[in-house]
């Protein structure tokens, strides 16, 4: 398995695996709000805050992070390659890349969203604590914070 920054090659590829784990994403539900995703994706590739997991030319795990705001904006896996550690090992990368004076964010589903039970779990097992409750895309959704 490779880790590394996504480029502008990897866009198609990337767009497969979004495609494969869109329905666990509010906002992601149309044709046009995949299109703008792909160009969000885009603008990430370009500003160096994308990170993608690859194996066997295929990119089965995708992160999308912004440096301006120490944030994980986006984090998916293919759910034939969960349980091996690749969203822990994409994270950490991300890690190395943001400011380690300042705590990063993530913001996932509620507690008591069945969608957002793995994504939970996942977040405090490696160290991030809840914090405040608020909305995006329109969907009620909590902060997780990794202090730094």
């Amino acid at each position: 398995m490779e880790i590394r920054l996504g480029n502008i090659n990897d866009i198609d590829n990337w767009m497969v695996l979004v495609d494969k784990v869109k329905k666990n994403f509010p906002g992601l539900e149309t044709k046009e709000a995949m299109d703008e995703h792909k160009k969000t994706v885009l603008s990430f590739i370009n500003k160096e805050s994308a990170i993608c997991a690859i194996i066997d030319n295929k990119i089965v795990g995708a992160l999308l992070f912004s440096k301006e705001n120490n944030m994980l904006c986006f984090l998916a896996v293919d759910a034939e390659y969960r349980r091996q550690h690749i969203a822990e090992k994409m994270v950490n990368n991300m890690f190395e890349l943001l400011d380690s004076a300042k705590d990063v964010v993530v913001t996932t589903y509620r507690a008591g969203v069945p969608e957002g039970v793995p994504a939970r779990a996942f977040y405090k097992r490696i160290g991030f604590v809840e914090g405040k409750l608020t909305e995006e895309f329109g969907s009620p959704v909590q902060e997780f914070v990794f202090k730094r």
